[in-house]
């Protein structure tokens, strides 16, 4: 009867900290994340699901073109690619990036621009969008890959890093387009 009652607490003891290391993870080191909506398109499709890396940026900044997720509203969180870093002098012009006056490659949006007519980025610059010259301090500027529908920074303005929830890393679900985004 004994055995039968210090096995039995084993077991319990073993489920607790089971929940106890989940809880671990899943509030502080990582992420489970459904796509919601085309804006990341042709790189995110619509209810991918994702797991979101909250470790990287506690640790280090954001970098140039990481898919990240932030809280955009109270209920609301978005994923988007950085773009603009604070510091940064942010342009387009005939559907060409520019950082502080320099052409940056996108390769990453070449697929969907072989798809479409005209221009997937129309022209802007930071300060026509935001009243900014360059990217604020502790500030991103974000667009999503799908530019056009896309609601990002081109809208809502720059995005304070403390918004930042994590970096969007590995795509599992469906298995047939999982990936590792870096």
């Amino acid at each position: 009867m004994t055995n039968t009652k210090s096995e039995s607490r084993e077991w319990i003891k073993a489920f607790i900290i089971a929940i106890a290391l989940a809880a671990i993870i899943r509030y502080f080191l990582f992420a489970p994340i459904i796509v919601d909506g085309e804006s990341m398109v042709p790189t995110l499709q619509d209810q991918d699901r994702m797991i979101v890396n909250k470790v990287n940026y506690s640790i280090g900044e954001p970098q140039r073109f990481d898919v990240v997720v932030f809280e955009a509203t109270e209920d609301e969180d978005y994923i988007k690619r950085v773009i603009g870093l604070p510091g940064d002098h942010v342009a387009y012009k005939d559907d060409v990036l520019y950082i502080n006056g320099e052409p940056i490659d996108e390769p990453y949006l070449d697929e969907l621009k072989k798809e479409i007519e005209g221009n997937l980025t129309f022209d802007f610059t930071l300060e026509e969008l935001t009243g900014f010259d360059v990217v604020p301090d502790g500030e991103l500027f974000v667009l999503g890959d799908n530019r056009r529908p896309s609601v990002d920074s081109r809208l809502i303005g720059t995005i304070p890093m403390d918004k930042i929830i994590g970096e969007a890393q590995i795509v599992y679900w469906p298995i047939k387009d999982a990936e590792y985004l870096h």
